[in-house]
């Protein structure tokens, strides 16, 4: 994961939401337990989301999922408490 960084202004929020809902989607789960997954089981949303906004929000939504499962599957397979 990269350095922490919080959200800093509505595009990053808006992105964050994109990311959530569309992994939720993609899972068939409740963007809630993803929201989870992404702050309170693991970092990805300060430590990878947010600080590599800049490049993933150029990229399309089937993309950006994606990369998301993968550095999901890449954190739970080493620490299995996504639950």
């Amino acid at each position: 994961m990269l350095a922490d960084e919080n959200i800093k202004n509505s595009n990053e929020l808006e992105f964050a939401v994109f990311c959530i809902e569309n992994v939720a989607a993609k899972l068939g789960m409740d963007a809630e337990r993803v929201y989870q997954a992404f702050t309170e089981k693991s970092d990805i949303l300060n430590g990878y989301i947010v600080p590599e906004y800049e490049v993933l929000h150029t990229q399309s939504r089937e993309y950006i999922v994606d990369d998301l499962l993968d550095v999901m599957k890449d954190i739970f397979c080493q620490r299995p408490d996504f639950g």
